[in-house]
């Protein structure tokens, strides 16, 4: 059940900085305070590593490591545990789809399919896997509002097109693409599709198996979880004919002197080395925490607050507003006359966080026509309370006042 004072009351952040609002969540979210017990249990009461040791504490550990992979299926709805592959969050994740996939089936004359919206971690090492194999990166057509048309994909679709490579959520946009959609257009020409599920995952409620993607990411940190644990999920079939990045202890079966190597099966395989047991951990209690909230009802209250947010940014005649169709928390907008850094070093000084810059989507200018833009991301804690106090400061910057917060 979805209620706003209970769920403020739940982050130390919050309570610890009653002044303070935070509207940067699409960098890293607070972490309730069941994330931080999570974590600190682990090193006071459970510190030893994960499927390595013949005692107890091992084994009570690695339950609860090897609990968190079901559960993590269960949120994605996802058909196996063993579709889950531990990673260090959403970047290494792409990239190991990327150079474990990409580089491994891709070939001249082949097609990598993208958006001029992606975030780096979703481009750049498909910029290197073209250079490589000698694929072609091609991007889907944009409306003036950085908005994709189902209908503008399917136009380029065809046979050439390897891999679809696509953000669920825009970080600089907000805008829920239609991936399911997606998916089926895809998937008739025999393409493979990447979701970017850095910012859809924590605010939307994912099934994985209705949208059919072949694979998805996400990070921990950005819903509630610790930093440096991520997920991969991939479809079996393709985490089985993937190439693992790293090998290790952990991952293979068996090696010989001979540098005969057997390694396991997905997800083991691509998990070489000593995992980050307490950020796994603690992501199975950010999850649960969600879970038990509902995600059905995250999406919507955020959608209600997205909504909310826009209309009061749109009173403001100074402001411009690039997305004013997001409905994942995200709002980009610049002022009038003033430097986006300038902005935030305003809002700063009043106590305010938010982003300012090119939010690691760098060819996106080509879209909106900025460069640089603030930034402001909303999550479940956030109130239209701190929207209100938010939009009346904005009513009254200037230059002058962005000029006295720098000195």
């Amino acid at each position: 059940m979805f209620d706003l004072n209970k769920i403020r009351d739940d982050f130390p952040m919050i309570k610890n900085h009653p002044d303070l609002i935070y509207f940067d969540s699409a960098a890293t979210a607070f972490k309730p305070q069941c994330v931080i017990n999570a974590v600190n249990d682990y090193y006071t009461n459970l510190s030893v590593n994960v499927n390595r040791g013949d005692y107890e504490l091992s084994y009570m550990v690695s339950k609860e490591f090897d609990e968190t992979r079901e559960l993590v299926k269960q949120f994605l709805n996802a058909n196996s545990e063993k579709e889950i592959v531990f990673t260090s969050g959403a970047s290494a994740s792409l990239n190991l789809v990327a150079y474990g996939y990409g580089m491994k089936y891709l070939k001249k004359g082949d097609v990598i399919l993208s958006t001029e919206a992606e975030h780096a971690s979703n481009i750049l090492p498909w910029f290197k896997v073209a250079e490589t194999t000698g694929a072609e990166i091609k991007y889907i057509p944009l409306q003036e509002n950085g908005k994709l048309d189902i209908a503008d994909f399917e136009k380029v679709m065809n046979e050439d097109v390897k891999v679809v490579s696509i953000t669920w959520v825009s970080n600089v946009l907000g805008y829920v693409l239609p991936i399911k959609e997606i998916c089926k257009i895809a998937h008739k020409y025999g393409a493979v599709v990447v979701v970017d599920g850095a910012q859809g995952v924590p605010h939307l409620y994912c099934d994985v198996q209705d949208m059919d993607c072949d694979f998805l990411s996400f990070s921990a940190h950005k819903l509630c979880g610790p930093s440096g644990v991520g997920v991969l999920y991939g479809k079996y079939e393709l985490l089985k004919e993937m190439d693992a990045l790293m090998l290790g202890g952990g991952s293979n079966a068996r090696f010989d002197i001979c540098g005969n190597i057997l390694l396991k099966d997905p997800p083991l395989k691509f998990e070489a080395g000593t995992p980050c047991i307490e950020g796994v951990l603690g992501m199975r209690a950010a999850i649960s925490y969600l879970m038990d909230i509902g995600m059905k009802e995250i999406e919507e209250e955020g959608k209600v607050l997205s909504k909310y947010f826009t209309s009061k940014m749109q009173e403001l005649d100074h402001i411009k507003i690039y997305n004013p169709d997001s409905d994942a928390g995200i709002m980009t907008f610049n002022v009038e006359g003033i430097f986006a850094q300038d902005v935030a070093t305003y809002l700063a000084n009043e106590n305010i966080c938010v982003r300012a810059g090119n939010h690691c989507a760098k060819i996106l200018l080509n879209v909106i026509g900025a460069s640089e833009t603030v930034r402001a991301s909303l999550y479940l804690y956030n109130s239209k309370a701190e929207i209100d106090r938010f939009t009346d400061l904005l009513k009254d910057i200037s230059l002058e006042k962005c000029i006295g917060a720098l000195v």
